[in-house]
């Protein structure tokens, strides 16, 4: 997700901290001033305006490129990198990023190990992966190859790449990572209310939770769980789903055209379906709308035709 997006989650509330779409590091250091572009937060003492630190997140697989790139980021203003080693997207894998690394524990090694020599020493590390790539049969190895790199902190998908996102996380795997190493393991995986987030917890131990596709099916979900925890009950309705959708709109018109503006809220449209039954229900009039005012006002109808309850 985008600052647009990091923006309006912030804002909603209810996290600790977020994490920056991963920029990709190819043939070349990816420079201080596209860190600044791609991640204002960065200018910003790395936090967004409603003050949740943003960590920086990096792709790609050749170190001593990782490594410039990070500390380039590190003086654009970011305060935390992160590492991606988790992506599935066959055009990432193909190009030697993300999960495909998982096949050698050594390049992971390598390349955190870079990545932590040439940042200040006080400038967290950390990273993300999934459980392997096509089976799990190195997971052990490569948790313990970037734990002997000096990450601290190691946040694991329940599943590898060959399952994507099909079959449920294996949260039971996460556990038994939990059980072998000193670094802070976030969960992550099917993670999308209160009652997932707490069964995720009992399976593995965690005290730290990641929520990725879930933020987008419901901005909300943050703030209910953090109330639901504290022994709040709150579920916003669809008309405070309205606001939200309508005060996004305006703020990616600050930075897109209204081609890319319209695009990008249908997309989020998309993910809403699975939170909210009632975009579910009226999806396909959502995507035959041909401006951003016409979605707008049809997202509006819909919250005010009826009182939508979470799928």
């Amino acid at each position: 997700m985008d600052h647009t997006m990091r923006h309006l989650l912030s804002k909603i509330g209810g996290m600790d901290y977020l994490v920056s779409e991963f920029v990709r590091v190819t043939q070349y250091p990816i420079p201080t001033s596209s860190f600044k572009r791609l991640i204002p937060e960065n200018a910003n003492n790395s936090q967004t305006f409603f003050h949740h630190p943003v960590h920086t997140q990096l792709l790609g697989s050749h170190a001593e490129l990782m490594a410039e790139s990070a500390l380039n980021a590190v003086n654009a203003g970011a305060s935390h990198i992160d590492i991606n080693f988790g992506c599935p997207a066959k055009r990432v894998n193909g190009h030697g990023g993300g999960s495909v690394l998982l096949q050698d524990p050594s390049m992971l090694y390598d390349i955190m190990n870079t990545i932590r020599l040439a940042l200040p020493k006080q400038t967290p590390l950390s990273a993300k992966i999934r459980l392997g790539f096509n089976d799990e049969a190195l997971l052990f190895d490569n948790v313990a190859a970037i734990e002997a790199a000096g990450v601290g902190t190691l946040t694991i998908h329940g599943r590898t790449k060959k399952d994507g996102y099909k079959p449920p996380a294996r949260w039971e795997k996460i556990g038994r990572i939990q059980d072998r190493t000193n670094m802070v393991v976030v969960a992550n995986g099917d993670i999308i209310d209160t009652d997932s987030l707490l069964r995720c917890q009992s399976i593995t131990g965690c005290q730290h939770f990641m929520i990725g596709r879930g933020a987008l099916k419901n901005p909300f979900t943050f703030q209910v769980i953090r109330d639901q925890l504290n022994g709040k009950t709150s579920q916003p309705p669809i008309s405070s789903l309205a606001i939200i959708f309508r005060d996004y709109a305006k703020a990616l018109q600050q930075h897109y055209d209204n081609v890319a503006t319209l695009g990008r809220l249908k997309q989020w449209c998309g993910h809403l379906r699975f939170g909210f039954t009632d975009i579910k229900d009226n999806l396909q009039s959502l995507r035959r709308c041909q401006t951003v005012d016409e979605l707008i006002q049809t997202f509006n109808s819909i919250a005010l035709e009826k009182t939508s309850t979470l799928a």
